[in-house]
């Protein structure tokens, strides 16, 4: 196959169902075939997580992020296939023949429909079509590269568009003479790593105040180990030359979260926030917002309680505080939600967080989970006073989650702020793969916290760094007085959550340094056992009983031999790469895709749910699509 851009689409993640395990072994391998095709919404855009099934037969798929699906193992004869996806009517596409040891292609075509396509009964029954969909996808990623090349086309730009983003004033190069403490706050959001995804498997590159690449990197999992002792988190650090500047090296550090099962942890009184504004309505806003809400019923325990407030024109409660036994119930509340109206998210904020203050557990997970596109057009609407009133109530012991959804409308840098003032995360969901991944896969670093107002501060040694960058974390930087100020609020960090931050360093007397040093200014730098620690690094926490905050303190040494990049720390230089590349950040160097493609493949190492693998065909499908864009390759 030749076409470039085909080629990249089809290693695209696929998210295979395979055959049922009833029906393994009992068909001879010649009786049997698949078929393979996209599910597109009438626009042409491809629809992931549309559930694909054929009928009287247990052979079943989810689309992936293209909307790829695949049937395997399918017996020879004559069948009707069936798509369906929530906001969309159902398509048959009748007398679907499959073949001896052939693939039948079918491509289906959803039409959005009033009413929602046909729910699956049970609320587990779709996570366990969404987790199996996962799994066989990590098996199947990167192989089976034949694609239509139509899967992709570029879409002409939104005719109307709103989306908000702040500004991002990329972190410079600072001289450790002058400036030997760097400080900033921990992120733990995921959010624009998800939307980055949007616009490329658009055919468009993100903005560039959209590629927050901190918030990319811990996208992923890392292999970091579990802290021991009294501390709720571990600390790595490990440094290597840079890719992109090999000449400079590249120091990562690492937080890894305690890890909890869901039964060990306290329960959880939740709000769920649901805007049903009109601007909702799409399929990809309320309708993926009720399946998302589903996946986290399904995980629910009896000691848990869930209340649902929706806003619109005015806000209301629909579901008053409910045990978690009472599924079916929480489930007919989120059934029946439409979309229409003006928006009042400052009313729906306050009416939350009065019935969360209501049925508040002592020493418990209390928490608003707010669903919308970020639009807040009546009522308290200005950020400063949404900002005063989510600190009083964080203060009170009530955290705040967003996830954003939709395009054309998403108002990321409101929502990335009250997330932050919030004492929560903040995530974008553009598919129920990633709802899923949100809340069954990470759904203990998502709802619970274990450490708060985590702040890191890194000294630097004069005699071996010239000067520092911090790569991202920009909308997150602090004053060094800020670090021992217990009332400056930070990141929180959850349950089993991995945190990582990269700096780029120029080491003292090396080519960007002038190749020399300086005879008068070397005094002070450490000497014996302290000449050979590139930098020390501080950390101070809370624990969630207290508002005293704890200090941690970890050396990086410079070891003998010549330090190289490896395993995770690879992996986690590429998405850096690819961040530099899409930004086009004037201190990227040598970073583009290629370079970020080339480190991926290197370093992809264990990828048990394929996110690595998507990333992967995610830049492979950016370097061919965003040429015309002039995007560093």
């Amino acid at each position: 196959m030749s076409n470039p851009i085909a080629r990249a689409v089809a290693g695209l993640v696929p998210v295979f169902l395979l055959l049922h395990p009833a029906d393994r072994g009992t068909l001879p391998i010649s009786a049997v075939g698949s078929i393979e095709g996209r599910v597109r919404d009438s626009g042409g855009t491809p629809l992931s997580g549309a559930r694909v099934s054929l009928t009287d037969s247990r052979h079943f798929a989810m689309t992936d992020a293209l909307g790829r699906y695949r049937l395997a193992g399918v017996p020879a004869g004559t069948y009707t296939l069936v798509a369906t996806h929530a906001g969309f009517a159902p398509a048959r596409v009748d007398r679907v023949v499959v073949s001896d040891g052939a693939t039948t292609f079918r491509d289906v075509t959803l039409e959005p429909s009033a009413a929602e396509a046909p729910k699956v009964a049970a609320t587990e029954r779709v996570e366990e079509q969404v987790g199996r969909a996962a799994r066989a996808g990590a098996e199947a990623a990167g192989s089976d590269r034949d694609a239509d090349p139509s899967a992709i086309r570029r879409r002409a730009p939104e005719a109307w568009n709103t989306e908000e983003y702040r500004r991002i004033y990329e972190n410079g190069r600072r001289g450790v003479r002058d400036e030997p403490l760097s400080t900033f706050s921990i992120d733990v959001d995921r959010a624009a790593y998800g939307n980055v995804r949007r616009f490329l498997l658009a055919g468009r590159r993100p903005p560039a105040d959209a590629v927050r690449i901190e918030e990319m990197i811990n996208y992923f999992s890392y292999d970091y180990p579990e802290p021991r002792g009294i501390h709720p988190f571990s600390v790595v650090t490990d440094v290597a030359p840079a890719p992109w500047k090999p000449d400079n090296r590249l120091v990562r550090i690492g937080l890894q979260g305690r890890r909890y099962r869901q039964r060990d942890l306290p329960p959880s009184n939740l709000v769920f926030l649901i805007d049903v504004s009109g601007s909702m309505s799409p399929p990809d806003r309320l309708p993926l917002v009720k399946e998302a809400f589903r996946l986290l019923v399904a995980r629910l325990r009896p000691a848990d309680r869930v209340a649902i407030v929706v806003y619109a024109g005015r806000a209301g409660l629909v579901l008053p505080s409910t045990s978690g036994a009472e599924k079916h119930r929480i489930l007919a509340a989120i059934d029946q939600l439409e979309a229409g109206g003006s928006t009042a998210g400052g009313a729906g904020i306050r009416l939350a967080y009065d019935i969360a203050r209501e049925h508040r557990i002592e020493n418990g997970n209390n928490r608003v989970i707010l669903a919308t596109d970020g639009d807040f057009n009546v009522g308290v609407s200005s950020e400063g006073e949404l900002v005063r009133l989510i600190e009083a109530r964080r203060k009170e012991g009530t955290a705040l989650t967003i996830l954003g959804f939709g395009r054309g409308n998403l108002k990321d840098s409101r929502m990335e702020q009250l997330a932050d003032h919030g004492d929560g995360n903040y995530a974008y969901i553009d598919n129920l793969l990633e709802a899923r991944k949100m809340f069954v896969t990470e759904l203990t670093g998502t709802l619970f916290t274990i450490a708060r107002d985590v702040k890191v501060q890194v000294e630097f040694n004069p005699a071996l760094v010239a000067s520092y960058r911090l790569i991202g974390y920009e909308n997150r930087m602090l004053e060094t007085e800020d670090f021992d100020d217990d009332t400056r609020d930070a990141g929180e960090l959850g349950a089993g959550h991995s945190v990582t931050a990269l700096y780029e360093i120029v080491p003292a007397g090396g080519a960007e340094d002038g190749g020399r040093q300086l005879r008068y200014q070397g005094t002070r730098a450490p000497r014996g056992r302290d000449a050979g620690e590139w930098l020390t690094v501080q950390l101070r926490y809370k624990p969630v009983d207290s508002d005293e905050s704890r200090l941690m303190t970890h050396v990086l040494r410079r070891d003998r031999g010549e330090e190289r990049l490896a395993g995770d720390f690879g992996f986690a230089a590429s998405v850096a790469a690819f961040g530099m590349a899409l930004r086009n950040s004037e201190h990227r160097g040598d970073a583009s895709i290629d370079l970020a493609l080339e480190l991926a493949r290197e370093f992809r190492g264990r990828d048990e749910d394929g996110y690595r693998g998507e990333f992967i065909r995610l830049m492979e499908l950016a370097r061919e699509s965003l040429v015309a864009d002039r995007v560093d390759r």
